[in-house]
């Protein structure tokens, strides 16, 4: 046989059949999407004006026959919902539509199955009903438990839900495909008799048919009214292994009523040499990009692509292919539907529900809005652009808000009236019908659709996406009508999701032109020269073992129903099929079998390596580039800008030591922060972190102290203070995390550890107090500037700095710095300053010495003994930790910062400066 398609062929063999009553016959095809392309052949190979024939899908063949309209299972899901409310009392507990349609799905396909197989149902719903029963055999009835109960009463049930479902479908003329199939099946007779020309019905391109096509093909072909086209390959339908051939080997076994009639086609398509190669490739993503560069490769030698398909194992990649096809790709056809929980704009409607129920649930009359439901909506990709919210978004991040009522948003922001976006997402929605929120988002996807224009294929996309959305939502108001009004926005959400479920996004395209990009089952009947197929991993191609069905596996095995083993073997079909007329082949797969996004090579690679390893041209694995080092360490040379800017601070902003233990920590970090003045982006904290935790003690303790500056402390004073803890924390706490919550959660837990952390700090001050401490506060939250001279430099260092506190203690000066975390004791003692400035660990000592260098150029304290410590919070037992020359067991440090010290550390301070400074030494980025 020729390398002609099936198609082609189909047309040759049927002209010569009925060269005069061409236009008589009934061409059935497994889908719909084949007929347009069984049309081309037909007029490529006839030349005078002629009537088509009558091309059909099974489908719509068996409504035909049953005489009732197929409906699709979310409008079944709706018709179940209608019977299940007339077989409970309103007084019983009637489930809602959202918990029913959970189970009631499975239910739907399950007797989807039982009918297309034409099984017993009571037979089969008796057998789950003892099933069941045998799992609790043991539990006495004195044992039973209401949920025990009420799932054998729901199996028992089963009966009356199928057959009351099928007297109201059958009264309304609608039904599942299932039904529709056992209808066909009672007038089959009647059917065939008003056939009047032989062999007219022509089944072409089936595989797997269900037991009710089964006796439909053969019934009709034994009565001479149809005729059945197969296309399968020899070696395939010999070797009684292989699971391509499963279902037409059994056929041609097991029909033997009309095995005296000839068996179309049998050929031998691997007998022509093939191309095949086989492509692996870590990840997802790799794969588009092979894509996008074979369809180069393919365009050398055929430049419009004709001929050529991508089936896409996991329909997912739709996307992500699109986005790597080659600009020169003109002629574009995507006969598939992708998936609308994917869509864009679903998962926009899906926040902007989710962001009104919340605010309902919260809090009905002031409508609470929760900060992450706002900025979810505003972020997304398709409002970002049009909705110039960027104002609001910043204020709710300053501002710290977690939770705000509607009122204050609308005052947040101010131009509010002037954006129709906003209007259009924020009005709220408590006093609305269910139809005008259905209105509300048609508006919204309308506003959207006019902002974009048709200039680029991704804004045609775009499009695409709203529009299929907005038909989702139109459609969703049709079924709205079949309930009470009082429909919760929770239950229109439900009903929504059940929508968006069962819809796709269509494409528009030229079906006979240009590339085609299909799913697996829309590739079924045609063929293609060239066919890149992707995802050919476990999982994927063929599907995953999943079975989402109340029937258990050796119940369908024992019933006849297909279990996962004929799934597997349907797809192996349509693999082969792909390679039948096929010269070029690319099979891609995910290489990669480790991470989220992990694969494993089908089976069908390997049994394709086994079966036809002649065909094989290239079997690899695509890499990408990696670099000898995993990461290469950022270095930036010190142009002359930046030794500008870094003179700029040396003489007037001056290092602060927070800024030279930054330069310790990471140059690339002080490069950021000092040259770049790149500042941390502002987000909204929902939990207190720990440094605002710490901003908010130290702010109290300097509102609780400062009424005392330049006095020597009292009991009386610390009275004062304590009975001031609680309302100075909250004031700081206002101030600081501005208006986020703290009435509860961890935030109302972290109020009480800052007003712990004072408290316990005053009770140590009165303890000292009383035990004869004589204590004067003399600064608070000061700032501190001194100069570096060196011949080191050119000009004069600036070193600046605020410490938290300073006070005269007992005669001597205490430089004290708070800390929110813990500092142990042992941390601040060092026994010399070699390499002082090299080691972040001594970080805490540098801003000690740095602050007592400081402070020590006031003139007026010169005569004091000078000690610089930490108070940690998380240490308190500690109590003021001073920083001492002299480390090690037995060794009693010195405490009191002496000019020698002094010096010592100047010339490690210089070395670090100088360093900063020089223009000959790069900022290097350190692990």
């Amino acid at each position: 046989m020729s390398n002609t398609t099936f198609l082609s062929q189909l047309i040759d063999d049927l002209l010569n059949q009925f060269p005069d009553s061409f236009s008589e016959i009934k061409i059935v095809l497994p889908n719909k999407r084949a007929r347009v392309f069984l049309i081309e052949q037909i007029q490529s190979k006839i030349n005078k004006p002629i009537f088509l024939p009558e091309i059909i899908s099974i489908e719509e063949l068996i409504e035909k026959i049953s005489g009732l309209r197929n409906v699709d299972s979310l409008e079944i899901l709706f018709e179940f919902y209608q019977v299940y409310l007339s077989l409970h009392d309103k007084n019983s507990e009637v489930q809602d539509f959202e918990t029913f349609s959970y189970w009631a799905k499975t239910i739907l396909q399950d007797f989807n199955e039982i009918d297309r197989y034409l099984l017993n149902q009571n037979h089969i719903f008796s057998y789950l009903k003892d099933v069941e029963a045998l799992k609790r055999w043991n539990v006495e009835p004195s044992d039973k438990t209401n949920l025990i109960e009420s799932t054998l009463d729901f199996w028992a049930k089963l009966p009356l839900y199928y057959s009351k479902l099928h007297e109201h479908l059958i009264q309304k003329k609608i039904g599942y495909q299932g039904l529709l199939y056992r209808e066909s099946i009672l007038k089959l007779e009647a059917f065939s008799s008003t056939i009047t020309k032989p062999n007219s019905i022509i089944f072409a391109g089936f595989n797997a048919l269900n037991k009710a096509e089964e006796q439909i093909f053969q019934f009709l072909s034994l009565h001479n009214k149809a005729q059945l086209f197969w296309d399968i390959d020899y070696t395939i339908l010999q070797d009684s292994y292989h699971d391509a051939g499963m279902f037409i080997r059994k056929y041609k076994k097991e029909w033997k009523q009309i095995n005296h009639k000839p068996f179309h086609w049998i050929s031998n398509h691997f007998d022509q040499k093939k191309n095949i190669q086989i492509i692996g490739t870590p990840k997802t993503v790799g794969q588009t990009k092979i894509v996008g560069n074979l369809i180069e490769k393919i365009k050398e030698t055929n430049p419009n692509l004709q001929n050529t398909a991508i089936v896409l194992g996991d329909e997912n990649l739709l996307l992500p292919v699109l986005f790597n096809l080659p600009e020169s790709v003109e002629n574009l056809n995507i006969t598939m539907g992708y998936p609308s929980k994917n869509n864009p704009a679903q998962l926009l409607i899906t926040k902007i529900f989710k962001l009104h129920i919340n605010a309902l649930q919260r809090d009905t009359k002031n409508y609470t809005l929760y900060y992450k439901d706002v900025l979810d909506v505003l972020s997304h990709s398709l409002i970002k652009p049009y909705a110039n919210l960027e104002q609001l978004e910043n204020l709710i991040k300053h501002n710290n808000f977690t939770f705000f009522s509607h009122k204050k948003l609308l005052q947040l922001y101010e131009q509010y009236d002037k954006s129709v976006l906003f209007d259009l997402i924020f009005l709220k929605w408590d006093l609305l019908s269910q139809n005008e929120i259905l209105n509300q988002l048609g508006k919204i996807l309308l506003y959207l659709k006019s902002c974009l224009s048709n200039e680029s294929q991704e804004e045609i996309i775009t499009k695409t996406f709203l529009y299929s959305i907005y038909l989702s939502i139109n459609r969703l108001g049709t079924f709205v009508d079949q309930f009470d009004s009082d429909l919760s926005i929770k239950g229109l959400y439900a009903i929504y999701k059940q929508v968006v479920e069962n819809a796709e996004v269509s494409f528009e395209g030229k079906p006979l032109s240009g590339l085609q990009i299909m799913g697996v089952l829309e590739s079924r009947v045609l063929d293609f020269e060239n066919v890149i197929i992707t995802s050919v991993n476990e999982g994927k191609f063929p599907s995953a073992k999943s079975q989402n069905s109340f029937i258990p596996y050796d119940i369908k095995k024992e019933f006849g129903l297909p279990t996962y083993r004929e799934k597997d073997a349907i797809y192996s079909y349509h693999f082969y099929h792909l390679l039948f007329r096929a010269k070029n082949v690319y099979l891609l797969y995910n290489s990669d079998n480790e991470g989220i996004d992990a694969g494993e090579k089908s089976r069908f690679i390997t049994q394709l390596e086994i079966d036809f390893p002649n065909h094989i041209t290239k079997n690899v694995i695509y890499n990408p580039h990696l670099p000898s080092k995993a990461y290469q360490p950022l270095v930036i040379q010190k142009t002359n800008d930046i030794i500008d800017c870094l003179k700029e601070i040396a003489i007037n902003k001056g290092f602060s030591p927070s800024s030279l233990t930054s330069y310790i920590r990471n140059p690339i970090q002080f490069y950021s922060q000092r040259i770049l003045r790149i500042r941390e982006v502002d987000e909204v904290e929902e939990n207190i972190a720990m440094n605002t935790l710490g901003t908010i003690i130290h702010e109290t303790l300097k509102d609780l102290y400062e009424p005392y500056i330049n006095q020597f402390l009292n009991v009386q004073s610390i009275e004062n203070m304590q009975s001031l803890i609680a309302e100075k924390t909250i004031y700081q706490f206002k101030q600081v995390y501005r208006e986020g919550e703290i009435k509860k959660g961890k935030n109302l837990l972290a109020f009480e550890v800052a007003k712990q952390n004072v408290e316990q700090l005053l009770i140590q001050e009165m303890k000292a107090l009383k035990a004869g401490d004589v204590v004067k506060i003399l600064y608070l939250e000061q700032n501190l500037t001194c100069e570096l001279n060196n011949k080191k430099f050119s000009y004069p260092i600036k070193i600046s700095g605020n410490v938290d506190r300073i006070e005269l203690r007992n005669g001597k000066i205490r430089i004290i710095d708070y800390k929110s975390g813990r500092v142990e004791a042992n941390s601040l003692k060092i026994n010399d300053f070699v390499d002082l400035t090299k080691d972040i660990k001594n970080e805490k000592i540098i801003q000690l010495l740095c602050y007592a260098l400081m402070f020590l150029e006031k003139e007026e304290y010169k005569n004091y003994e000078v000690e610089a410590g930490i108070i940690s919070f998380k240490n308190m037992k500690e109590e003021f930790m001073p920083f001492g020359l002299g480390k090690g067991r037995g060794i009693i440090p010195k405490t009191i910062i002496v000019d020698e010290i002094l010096e010592s550390f100047k010339e490690e301070l210089v070395l670090l400066v100088n360093e900063i400074l020089n223009p000959e030494i790069p900022f290097e980025e350190k692990n």
